[in-house]
């Protein structure tokens, strides 16, 4: 019997930008990533290493000059923008460092938009993570009605709220205090293990990065990073 595809598996995967001389700057050189099913992974990279474009990579958002980006065994990198879409929306819970939610929208809305593209939107489930994240009294609320920390609260359930395999987070707890920092981490976990999702954790926060047993350099699996270093 053949094994599941793993959630992510990354090969040769490259980018670089124009830079304002007119010259291209390489700021992704990967040579090879793989996430299995059920492994939590934190990736230890400073402010302006490259870390949320790698993320962005692998969601398809942005896409790459070379390689292959397997997610659930379907290479992202080689989809049409359409299709890349789809596969994020049913596979990858994104949390996003700059929330991304929608202002015209409620709470509730934001994370039941989340779960339409591919899947039937699940209220009962919308309102169970909205309550675990310590926001069942602001259903109705919009963004702008709510603090910075409870966005991104909301922002958490919205990306755990399909149950995807692959959970990609940007900094989830930059905007939170200590204890709600604290609080959503463990609800980002927690959801992951109940679903055996794979998780990929990116920060430079010494809390976030200690609550994991598995971290990584990201300058370990950049090449960029490796040959800029002195």
């Amino acid at each position: 019997m053949s094994s599941a595809p793993a959630p992510l598996q990354l090969s040769g995967l490259k980018k670089s930008f124009t830079v304002p001389d007119g010259g291209r700057r390489t700021i992704i050189d990967v040579p090879g990533f793989a996430l299995g099913s059920g492994e939590h992974l934190a990736l230890r990279g400073e402010s302006g290493s490259g870390k949320t474009t790698f993320l962005n990579l692998i969601a398809g958002i942005l896409a790459p000059d070379a390689g292959s980006i397997l997610v659930g065994g379907s290479d992202m990198a080689a989809l049409g923008e359409h299709r890349r879409d789809l596969l994020r929306a049913s596979a990858i819970g994104y949390i996003f460092q700059t929330f991304n939610l929608l202002q015209g929208y409620s709470c509730l809305e934001n994370v039941m938009l989340g779960m339409t593209f591919g899947a039937r939107a699940d209220r009962a489930r919308a309102l169970e993570l909205l309550d675990r994240v310590g926001l069942s009294d602001r259903l109705r609320h919009r963004p702008r009605q709510l603090s910075s920390g409870q966005q991104q609260r909301v922002a958490v359930a919205r990306a755990l709220a399909k149950r995807p395999k692959l959970v990609l987070a940007d900094e989830p707890t930059g905007n939170l205090d200590r204890r709600n920092s604290r609080e959503a981490l463990e609800l980002i976990r927690e959801t992951c293990l109940e679903s055996g999702a794979a998780l990929l954790v990116v920060s430079h926060d010494p809390e976030v990065l200690g609550a994991f047993q598995n971290v990584r350099d990201f300058a370990e699996l950049n090449v960029c990073l490796k040959e800029a270093a002195p």
